[in-house]
């Protein structure tokens, strides 16, 4: 496993939301009323990007078919068609001064 950081503790804030490529890998990290996520950048129902996806009260809703997930574990909580599997969802860890992620080494997931 090896530490891959994702951004300085110091430039996050409510309404952050960073796009973060690790090999092939596409994340999401956000901060909403406090708490920090990390997520997959992409719905798992169509790969549609979630960068421009609405994000209210815990809940990310997909701009493309209205899916909406859970951010905090990444649960599927409504679906408009076929459903599909909840968002992955990877645990924040912290190094002296910055939030990063611990991934297998060279894979990137």
């Amino acid at each position: 496993m090896r530490f891959y950081p994702l951004a300085r503790l110091i430039d996050l804030r409510d309404d952050y939301t960073r796009h973060i490529k690790i090999d092939s890998l596409e994340l999401l990290l956000l901060q909403r009323d406090g708490e920090r996520y990390l997520i997959e950048a992409r719905c798992p129902h169509r790969d549609h990007p979630l960068d421009a996806a609405t994000i209210s009260d815990g809940i990310i809703q997909c701009a493309l078919h209205q899916y909406q997930f859970a951010i905090g574990d990444g649960r599927l909580l409504h679906a408009t068609e076929e459903p599909c599997r909840g968002l992955r969802t990877f645990e924040l860890v912290y190094e002296g001064n910055e939030v990063g992620v611990m991934l297998s080494d060279g894979s990137g997931n």
